[in-house]
């Protein structure tokens, strides 16, 4: 990896030596942002950033993201976790603490199509994403030599329905291997099974390429251009076992008309395709994407 990177990373870890998020979800009811803001208070914490959502005043769910500053000895983020599971408890919370400065360790799935996969590598390269992108994990070889020009370990493992638990046994102790936090699947045309699923849930993040739920499953640029669309999209998601159905993260469009052809439609599409898988990823990885059931909320 190129010394203007690391030089980036380097730069954005002492900046954030200091930084922490706290993502809730819970019941709404008065007093969690009092609460919360007073025991950060305590802290001798400088709240930086705070956004929250209710779904309904009157006993809908409560989201919120706070990004803050807390300058203390010692392990300052455990502390904060002992210290703050008593509000969490009072107030039923789904919650996550997270140091800024500790960078997600990404493994990236792709097959044969690669502009994604290149349009995160160089997004990655310039400093733009903030992230440990840790391993490529292909069922073809044509990424290998992209990986090996990002000095980032490849690895071809076969994929097809025939032999797809061995390929996710696979898999599986790679991605322990590397202590992966999330997977992109940046345009991996393999289904996953729901044993795989299972440990990722909310943490495997797929583009379709098409404005869900429209055309889901296989070929859908080819079955917009027969339907004749006016408008084509890229749609990013978590994964769950319904093919195509997770939680939507973002979505773009493009406009067509009668003149496109089909592979006019995939000219347009792979690029409506980086910019949302892009988006997606970085709200992801700086912890703005709450799941809501099968929805998301985005902060």
């Amino acid at each position: 990896m190129s010394a203007h990177y690391l030089d980036k990373i380097k730069a954005f870890q002492q900046q954030n030596e200091n930084r922490y998020r706290i993502v809730i979800s819970c019941p709404d009811q008065p007093g969690i942002v009092a609460a919360v803001s007073e025991f950060l208070y305590k802290q001798q914490a400088n709240i930086m950033e705070s956004n929250q959502y209710t779904t309904d005043p009157d006993g809908g769910s409560f989201f919120l993201r706070i990004e803050f500053e807390c300058r203390q000895d010692g392990d300052t983020q455990q502390e904060l976790e002992q210290g703050f599971r008593q509000i969490a408890d009072h107030f039923r919370m789904e919650w996550q603490l997270v140091r800024v400065r500790h960078l997600k360790k990404l493994a990236l799935f792709v097959s044969k199509e690669l502009h994604c996969l290149q349009e995160i590598l160089w997004e990655y390269q310039s400093g733009n994403l903030m992230a440990d992108l840790a391993v490529i994990v292909s069922n073809h070889e044509d990424a290998r030599e992209l990986a090996e020009a990002y000095d980032i370990p490849f690895h071809h493992i076969p994929a097809n329905k025939d032999i797809r638990q061995q390929a996710e046994r696979q898999q599986l102790e790679l991605l322990e291997q590397y202590d992966i936090d999330t997977i992109i699947l940046a345009r991996y045309m393999q289904i996953l099974t729901p044993v795989f699923l299972e440990n990722y849930k909310n943490k495997i993040i797929n583009i379709h390429h098409s404005f869900l739920p429209a055309f889901i499953g296989a070929k859908p640029y080819e079955r917009a251009f027969e339907r004749g669309v006016k408008l084509i999209g890229a749609t990013s998601h978590y994964v769950t076992s319904d093919l195509d159905e997770g939680p939507i993260i973002e979505q773009d469009i493009h406009r067509v008309n009668h003149k496109d052809k089909a592979e006019d439609l995939k000219r347009v599409g792979r690029l409506v395709e980086r910019s949302v898988l892009m988006r997606a990823i970085k709200w992801h990885v700086d912890d703005r994407v709450i799941v809501y059931g099968n929805k998301t909320i985005v902060f």
